[in-house]
């Protein structure tokens, strides 16, 4: 008798579990592609980009500027003049070498900066489709870290009607 209840027990108690939890997807990569505000955004970047090169020319035509000057005048210069514009041009070479290699990562930190909102967008829609159907867990299916996902928990075209952003299917 007591190992029936044992068992009536686990049993109602691993339906009970099952009942509880409720997995979903979202690609929220997907949803921002299809935001209307991405176009402001990628405009951004452009103007950010646009800028980044501005001053990297104004550097490199300072830097040429001064090598050329250096050519020309070097024979007039003192040994304490040639050593100061040698240091100077060593260190705006190093300034256009530094800047090339952070250029890239300026426009990432710009990119997030301006799709911050849009993901917080994102994630308010998604907390209200969450709430409504009673998700307990829902993946991130943006970073190809989910092996499989049934096509009947994905909340992204849910998401994408709470932002009334309209679905194409591709």
């Amino acid at each position: 008798m007591k190992n029936i209840l044992l068992a009536l027990a686990i049993f109602i108690t691993s339906i009970s579990i099952q009942a509880q939890t409720k997995i979903g997807t979202i690609d929220a990569e997907y949803i921002l592609a299809q935001m209307p505000e991405i176009a402001s955004v990628e405009e951004g970047l452009k103007t950010y980009n646009a800028k980044l090169q501005e001053d990297m020319k104004a550097n490199i035509a300072k830097y040429e500027e001064l090598v050329a000057s250096y050519q020309a005048n070097k024979t007039t210069f003192t040994e304490e003049e040639k050593s100061t514009k040698e240091s100077e041009i060593i260190s705006i070479e190093n300034d256009i070498k530094n800047f090339r290699q952070k250029a890239s990562v300026l426009i990432q930190v710009r990119r997030n900066e301006l799709t911050q909102p849009l993901y917080l967008k994102i994630d308010t829609a998604m907390k209200v489709i969450i709430a409504e159907e009673k998700y307990t867990q829902v993946f991130n299916a943006s970073f190809n870290g989910l092996a499989f996902s049934d096509e009947k928990y994905d909340i992204t075209d849910a998401v994408m009607k709470n932002l009334g952003i309209e679905i194409t299917k591709e």
